[in-house]
């Protein structure tokens, strides 16, 4: 007779069958969007599987464990498939799966003791298993709280169909993904320029050409007769919302630029705020590794690479600031000794940085456009059927600046001349007063934008763009999803900012403000704490991540996120210690964090070390201000760190931190063996 299978057999079948659907969907998951993670869980289920097969002792309690770890693998799978922003889960839960993961190689070794067939050896380890198996179980209880996960044991047949329904959907998933991947790389990434073939070994990613451009044609053939010379150096400059970028756009893409450079390099640098973070953002675009200082390993690059064009775009953001301002000039003298190295730079402004001799004739700063040019703008963007006499008062709102033009062409598109001219009857009308500067008229085209019924209509598009405001890097649609913002319905929230155009998305989907647009919501309305706590503790999350798994593979995805919001998480931090925060003590540890990431990726030291004493709360916090002084230690070379090290020895003497005290002492050794 064939052997009738007992309920435990079947029982073990069916967990067989669902862990393997789950390790294939895994692995899939990771193929799709490269999460490290779920390798190491997939390998290790394949593992428990075979363990399971020879378990000799307690084998229900085995059997208990492993349909547990089915039930949180589809959990895991279903909230990979489920989430908002689909492939991606929040911090939080990534430090779940985490433990998750710790506890399935916990439950390895329990299932490897029990197919030990030694008693004697058992016996004697008995307290030791009873513990690991107490530990398998608490870390099971707790990796539930991921997410409830399908029921798949109730028979074989369900499973298969409900894994398949997920097999398909994930498809679906990776399909509209591949989809939209591949019309953002037509967008923005560029391997041929005018049908020349681009260095395979520049990374940069290059921006479109600016499809509404006009009135810049004297300015554009001066920058494309300058770019034939041999190392040229130019210097775009203007006030805000004068179009500096996009005339920069629009010289790389002229149709001479193809032949005259082999590499060209478009490198926005609105989050660097020193010359060690530009450097960075170099060696970021070329490939290169990170590392402490990159200015040497850039200059190397440039120097081995002839008939390179460099656009540092916004530079004005490092060179602004006194205290960084000589080193950004050395850096710029320092590319323009590489002979055969271009260079053009977009800037706030009307000086040109020191140190470089920069081709001539210069380059004027920018002026508001020329009447036709403002009109035929305003016909790409709103067409021409208005009234003569009512675009007329339009456009002198506007006094010719491309960005306020822009504004208003939208407004006028979406509402028509008439409403947007009422409107500014009755809000605005002081801004028109003869005399008034650009800036005043800026200020004016934003506030219609503000006025909008679109904008109006609810708190949240205003409390997005508040946020914005202080945000350089912008925000992704990850980032908008999982920082849980107090902002209902946030996506549509940023539609209705773009379709204001009081916000664009750059080349990589992230959500920002123009910096205009930014320093006038920062004038007239500033973000409340309320809207900074949750983003600050969004990114501090992903620093303690990083701290945490330092230098695994996995956390390459939140290396890259923690690089990308670098600018934002400097002025959030900024923001924090500068105001009465009651928070204080978060920020600085935030603040402390963001150093560690900072020196060991090759930003250098961080200046906001500087604004800590300041902020350190009274009645004085020992264990927070050992901390501190360690990490100036780590940071900063002194003559004499003797003071330091004293302090840093008085807070500890109030605390029992052997982890702290190790960092000291170690510390100090280095810095006297230095001597």
């Amino acid at each position: 007779m064939p052997h009738q299978q007992t309920v435990t057999e079947i029982r073990v079948d069916n967990i067989f069958t669902g862990l393997r659907l789950a390790t294939t969907l895994l692995n899939e998951l990771h193929d799709a969007f490269g999460t490290c993670s779920l390798v190491s869980i997939s390998k290790i289920t394949v593992s428990l599987i075979t363990r399971l097969q020879n378990v000799k002792k307690n084998k229900r309690e085995c059997i208990q464990l492993m349909e547990d770890i089915h039930q949180v693998l589809f959990a895991i799978i279903n909230l990979h498939i489920e989430s908002d922003t689909p492939g991606h889960v929040p911090p939080v839960m990534f430090g779940h799966i985490g433990k998750f993961t710790e506890i399935m190689y916990k439950i390895h070794t329990f299932l490897e003791a029990q197919q030990d067939g030694n008693r004697i050896r058992n016996f004697f380890r008995q307290g030791e298993l009873n513990t690991l198996l107490k530990d398998c179980w608490d870390g099971l209880r707790d990796a539930k709280t991921i997410q409830s996960g399908p029921n798949l044991l109730m028979d074989v047949g369900t499973m298969q169909k409900t894994a398949a329904k997920m097999h398909i959907e994930l498809l679906e998933i990776i399909s509209s993904l591949s989809d939209g991947t591949t019309s953002d790389t037509a967008s923005c990434m560029h391997p041929t320029l005018n049908g020349f073939q681009m260095s395979s070994k520049s990374f940069s990613m290059l921006p479109s050409k600016p499809k509404i451009f006009h009135g810049r044609e004297l300015e554009l053939n001066s920058i494309v007769k300058l770019l034939h010379e041999d190392s040229a150096r130019i210097a775009i400059l203007g006030a805000g919302g004068m179009g500096k970028t996009s005339l920069a756009r629009a010289a790389l893409h002229h149709t001479d630029m193809a032949t005259q450079y082999k590499h060209i390099l478009f490198i926005p640098c609105d989050s660097a705020t020193t010359s060690v973070g530009i450097a960075a953002l170099m060696g970021e675009h070329i490939g290169l590794k990170p590392g402490k200082d990159l200015t040497r390993p850039v200059l190397h690059y440039f120097t081995a690479h002839p008939s390179c064009l460099l656009i540092l775009d916004n530079l004005e953001t490092a060179w602004e600031p006194l205290e960084s301002r000589r080193g950004v000039e050395e850096l710029l003298s320092l590319l323009t000794d590489i002979p055969h190295l271009t260079l053009m730079i977009t800037m706030r402004g009307a000086e040109r940085p020191a140190k470089v001799s920069w081709s001539q004739p210069f380059l004027p700063p920018l002026q508001p456009l020329s009447d036709n040019a403002a009109r035929q703008m305003f016909f790409d963007i709103a067409d021409d059927f208005h009234e003569t006499k009512d675009l007329d008062q339009v456009l002198h709102l506007t006094q010719n600046m491309p960005l306020a033009i822009d504004l208003i062409a939208h407004l006028v598109d979406h509402e028509g001349c008439a409403s947007v001219l009422a409107r500014w009857k009755t809000e605005k009308t002081s801004l028109l007063s003869v005399g008034h500067d650009r800036m005043s008229n800026l200020d004016a085209s934003i506030g219609i934008s503000l006025s909008s019924p679109r904008v109006t209509a609810s708190p949240g598009p205003l409390d997005l763009l508040r946020l914005l405001s202080i945000l350089p890097d912008g925000l992704s649609n990850i980032e908008l999803l999982q920082s849980s913002l107090p902002i209902p319905d946030v996506l549509a929230c940023k539609t209705v900012l773009l379709g204001t155009c009081l916000a664009y998305q750059d080349d990589k989907k992230r959500l920002k403000s123009l910096v205009p647009i930014r320093e006038h919501i920062q004038k007239f309305h500033p973000p409340a704490s309320c809207l900074i706590q949750p983003l600050q503790n969004y990114f501090h999350m992903l620093l303690d991540l990083y701290e945490k798994y330092h230098g695994s593979q996995k956390m390459a995805n939140t290396i890259d996120q923690i690089h990308s919001n670098f600018g934002n998480l400097y002025q959030i931090l900024l923001h924090g210690l500068r105001a009465n925060n009651p928070d204080a003590t978060d920020t600085i540890l935030c603040v402390l964090s963001l150093s560690v990431f900072s020196r060991q990726t090759g930003r250098g030291r961080l200046s906001l070390l500087d604004y800590i004493p300041a902020a350190l709360p009274q009645p004085s916090d020992h264990k927070l201000e050992a901390q501190f002084t360690i990490e100036l230690l780590f940071n900063q070379k002194i003559d004499n760190p003797d003071q330091l090290v004293v302090q840093a020895r008085f807070h500890l003497c109030y605390l029992d931190d052997p982890l702290l005290e190790c960092a000291s002492d170690s510390l100090t050794l280095i810095l006297w063996s230095d001597k």
